[in-house]
């Protein structure tokens, strides 16, 4: 079972700034930032997200490691400074996979609702999510086209 857990704002801070989407931040805005995340453990095999749920928002691995996974086929392994449910910022549909975690891991959780107040007084994030999500588009529809 996930349970909410305490992690340093000045550690938080430093390894949110090793997230590639939030690579554009300012240490002063990496702490603010730290302020609005929730910090949740997860055991090893446990599940974050479940195929076909509805998504509070966007993931980020501060430690451990996670596997995408739609059934029993796996579609990408995730790390340290690694990141899934961005599209749940932008949505409402249900979670396209499950994501299930390959060791204990920690993970900073920005809902919906946090990350666009946060965006209101620092829109340089926006940057950062589009950049990595035009990214994955065009990787999927290279492998789509092949």
């Amino acid at each position: 079972m996930p349970r909410t857990v305490e992690f340093p704002t000045n550690q938080l801070a430093e390894r949110l700034g090793h997230v590639s989407i939030l690579g554009s931040l300012s240490q002063r805005q990496l702490k603010k930032l730290a302020g609005w995340v929730k910090i949740v453990a997860y055991a090893e095999g446990e599940t974050m997200v479940k195929r076909g749920e509805g998504g509070i928002g966007l993931f980020l691995i501060l430690d451990g490691a996670a596997e995408v996974r739609r059934g029993s086929r796996g579609l990408a392994k995730l790390g340290v400074g690694q990141f899934f449910g961005e599209m749940t910022l932008f949505d409402d549909l249900p979670r396209s996979a499950d994501v299930v975690a390959t060791k204990a891991s920690k993970v900073a959780v920005l809902s919906r609702f946090e990350f666009w107040g946060f965006a209101e007084s620092e829109p340089k994030i926006l940057r950062g999510v589009l950049e990595e999500m035009t990214r994955r588009l065009r990787e999927t529809n290279q492998a789509l086209s092949e």
